[in-house]
């Protein structure tokens, strides 16, 4: 089975080209992210897989249907987590379970027999008769998820799933998305969130402009493009003790605001100069390894995108 297959896919509006000719697949059992600033072309990307938009060109093959001709059957087949919980307030959690699973031609007998297992996966059994108001943001997130499972779909498409979440909320979307993937399931996933694609994804692609800059496992695109330790200089006097010197020790630095961030393969000679209190009293510094948001960075840039 073709989970997914893109091949020469763009869309433009107004005459700026949003998507640019983009080539990926999925495998399946993955999770596949798509990373990218504002902007980037990753919701127009989810939309045009799904056959919510019309592509201007290219080729998507969703569940082994041509999304061109037959956009209704591939999503029959897939679930979609939007990034705006799109819930219906007047109905219960259970009811906007069941109204949901009514588009699919899901049964009340099939309902009654799937409704109870994924209140108890969203962890809202004891929550199943309350409005949507009454939910907080992460049950409504939970319930988004749900939902989206209610035709146990071949393909989750989940498009920034853990945007306006608290950290405790978060990790419980991170956990009950990689519950899914035990059991098999296939996702797609956009995010902001760099630690989210690493724990998550097994593999993904960062964007740009509507086009693809890099492929590979969040390990492969570190290791690939960022040196691996990292040394954070901060303080109103870093820009100057870079200046001075530090940067000769490293085999790269950026300012950012009051930040030099140092790349090294070796960070030592770099520690032992900054724990010179006499030297560099003013100065804090924070060592680490290079991680997913250093990748992102230096292929897409530090500018604020709106």
């Amino acid at each position: 089975m073709t989970l997914l297959a893109v091949q020469g896919l763009r869309k433009s509006y107004d005459g700026r080209e949003v998507v640019a000719g983009l080539d990926f697949e999925l495998a399946p059992g993955e999770c596949f992210g798509l990373l990218g600033p504002n902007g980037a072309g990753k919701t127009t990307t989810l939309r045009l897989t799904l056959g919510l938009t019309r592509a201007d060109a290219g080729h998507i093959t969703l569940l082994d249907y041509n999304v061109a001709t037959h956009a209704r059957e591939a999503r029959a087949r897939a679930g979609v987590v939007p990034q705006i919980d799109n819930l219906d307030p007047d109905f219960t959690v259970r009811e906007n379970l069941r109204v949901y699973g009514r588009y699919f031609g899901l049964s009340p007998a099939a309902l009654d027999e799937r409704i109870p297992g994924l209140l108890d996966y969203a962890g809202l059994t004891a929550r199943a008769d309350s409005r949507i108001q009454a939910l907080s943001g992460g049950m409504k997130r939970r319930l988004t998820l749900a939902r989206a499972l209610i035709n146990d779909p071949d393909l989750l498409f989940l498009d920034e799933p853990t945007t306006g979440l608290d950290p405790q909320a978060r990790h419980v979307i991170w956990e009950r998305l990689r519950q899914l993937m035990l059991r098999g399931k296939t996702l797609l996933l956009t995010t902001h969130f760099m630690e989210e694609a690493e724990r998550l994804c097994t593999r993904l692609a960062i964007m740009d402009h509507g086009r693809i800059i890099a492929v590979g496992t969040p390990r492969e695109l570190i290791a690939a493009h960022i040196e691996p330790e990292v040394v954070e200089v901060y303080g109103d006097g870093a820009e100057a003790w870079a200046t001075a010197g530090g940067k000769q020790l490293a085999e790269r630095c950026e300012r950012h605001g009051e930040t030099v961030f140092c790349y090294t393969r070796d960070a030592h000679a770099l520690v032992a100069a900054l724990t010179d209190r006499d030297a560099h009293s003013e100065l804090r510094y924070l060592h680490r390894r290079a991680n997913l948001e250093d990748v992102f960075l230096k292929l897409t840039g530090r500018e604020l995108r709106d």
